[in-house]
This record gives structure tokens, sequence and C-alpha cells, in this order.
């Protein structure tokens, strides 16, 4: 054994890797017959270089180390090969006229469809739309709305309390206080916007919506806000009847709690709306004349009413959700619903 039986390997090496072209099955069975670290023939012939003479030995091993190069290069060429026919094969196989995949579309929150119908309508009616800082210091959250100190609406147990004194605002009043603070009469305005009381359960959630509204001009009557929101609520539900029965609130006086008939029975009587036949909707009345003064506001020629709902109840009726908690799970099987 000697450099004939290397040249006898080379030329068969040779002829094996053109033999096995670019399947890569083929070209592993080469590798290992040649290249396999317990049984190739590479291995083989570095074993022989042991038995040589001598003088052979420095011939030999330079015309092994030679074919082992060969032998490894020609490996590494042809699975490279191999792998770049596979990927254009596998490529080929797509079907590029099939339609592509959509992604899933996104969707306006229920809350804020219901937010912008309502702006929509008074929009139509004259009205603009204020927003104010949710984050709402004593005066403007509670004492311009006539609230007193001693109103339960000022314990901690209800309301967010910061260490600087100042509150989340309670409901979007406070930009009523302000818009008439810096804004002379007459004036028309809605306040939709998020607010924060300390309450969760099935039907109350600690961060929700509502939308007020606050005309103030001469001559301003409480038949203009019968008037008024007996359009509002037919435009939003139609079908409906609607009741006003006398409530108290400490920044209007006089002042009206409003229902409709039940929109899931008709005024019937259900689940619902526990037999009654009604659901409350929304508080209105007249502004009381001790808020007008606190915000600067001549009592004596001006008059005005305001009122205010609750847009995730809305949301609820109109869309049918039963659980308030829904509104806020981040759940997209109900926001697609809306896509």
């Amino acid at each position: 054994m000697g450099l004939e039986r290397l040249a006898e390997v080379r030329e068969a090496f040779l002829a094996d890797l053109e033999a096995a072209g670019n399947d890569p099955e083929a070209l592993e069975a080469v590798r290992i017959r040649y290249a396999g670290r317990r049984s190739g023939l590479l291995q083989e012939l570095t074993a022989a270089l042991r038995e040589l003479p001598p003088e052979q030995k420095r011939d030999y091993g330079r015309a092994l180390n030679e074919l082992k190069k060969l032998v490894e290069g020609r490996l590494k060429e042809a699975a490279a090969a191999a792998g770049s026919r596979k990927a254009a094969a596998k490529v080929s196989t797509v079907d590029v006229t099939l339609p592509g995949r959509r992604p899933p579309r996104g969707a306006q929150h229920p809350v804020h469809l219901v937010r912008r119908r309502i702006e929509n309508i008074f929009l139509r009616m004259g009205y603009s739309v204020e927003d104010g800082p949710e984050v709402e210091d004593d005066w403007h959250n509670f004492e311009a709305l006539n609230i007193p100190p001693d109103h339960p609406a000022r314990d901690d147990q209800d309301t967010f309390y910061m260490p600087s004194g100042h509150v989340l605002r309670t409901h979007t009043s406070p930009v009523q206080a302000r818009v008439m603070e810096r804004q002379s009469p007459p004036i028309r305005i809605v306040v939709p916007g998020r607010v924060y009381r300390r309450d969760s359960d099935l039907r109350h959630s600690p961060m929700f919506h509502q939308i007020e509204g606050l005309v103030v001009d001469e001559g301003i009557t409480f038949g203009h806000l019968k008037a008024t929101l007996e359009t509002f609520l037919h435009e939003l539900f139609s079908d409906v009847a609607v009741r006003f029965r006398p409530s108290y609130f400490p920044f209007t006086e006089p002042s009206a709690e409003v229902d409709i008939t039940c929109i899931f029975c008709g005024g019937s009587g259900c689940g619902v709306c526990s037999g009654s036949g009604w659901i409350e909707i929304l508080g209105s009345g007249m502004v009381d004349p001790r808020v007008f003064e606190k915000v600067g506001v001549d009592a004596e020629r001006y008059t005005g009413f305001a009122f205010g709902l609750g847009l995730d109840r809305v949301a609820m009726l109109v869309h049918g959700i039963p659980d308030l908690r829904l509104l806020f799970s981040g759940d997209q099987r109900l926001t697609r619903q809306f896509a």
C-alpha cells in the first residue's frame, strides 16, 4: 500500500462524488465511505502510514494530506450546492397566485362608538365639545359645584385622593365650571371623558366614562331642558318613551332623573328593568344660582341647564352587553364584533 493506493482512492472518490450529484442522501453515503470517523477510507489510509518504511513516509504523508483536503473541500462544496438546490425547490413549490393571509382588522371600542354617536347628535344641535384635566383640584371638582365639605361624595371611600390633595375627577362636571370661568354666555357644550370612583362590581368600574352637557344663556327654562333631552334620547334610542322624575343634585335646582322605556321588553317588564318597564338613563336639572355665583356668572341675567349620563351604561344598552367588566377586559372577541 503506497502512493498507488492513494491515487486509486482519489479517482474512486471523484467518480462516486460525480455519481451522487446533488442527492443529499447519496452525498452523505460518499462522506461516510471516505471521511467517516470510524470506518472511512481516509482513516484506513492514515493508519497505513505507520506501517510504511521510513523513506516512504514523507512522500506518502504529503500525498495523504492533499487527498484529505481534496475530499473535505469537494464534500463541502457538494453539500452547499445540494442545500441551495433544495431551498430553491422549496421556494418553487409556493403558489404565488394564492390569496395572502389578511391580518386581523382593528375595531373601535363600543364605548368610543357610542361617544362619537352622542357627540354628533349634539354637534348637529349647535353644541361644541370640551375637554379638561382628569386630575382635578378640590375647588373645581367639589366646591365650585356646590358640593359641601360634609357631602358623602368627598369621602375617601368614594374618591381617589392624591398626596397633593388633588383628586381623580369623580365626574366631568368640573369642566363645566372651568368653561364658565373663562367664557361668557351663551354656552352650549358637551363634555365626554374618563372619571374615577372607588367602586367595582358587575355594573360599576373604578374607571368609567361620562358625557355631560351644559347650556347657559338668557331665558333658558326647564322646558328647554325637557325638549333637548327628549330630542336627544329619541335620536339615540328610537321608539322609546321618556319620563322625568324629581330628584336632587347639589349643583342643579330643580333636578330630575330621566328614564326611557326598557329597550329590551318595550316597557312590558323584564329582568333588565326589574319588571318596571323603565330604565334610568341620565340625571339633569337647572343650574343652581349658587354655582353661577362661584364661577362668576350673573345669576340675575342668565339661567341654564345641565345633564349627564354614563357612556358605558349606554354602550351596554345599545349593544346588548350584559357585564360592564367586558368593556375593560381587552377581550378581542368583543371588539372584533365592531370591526
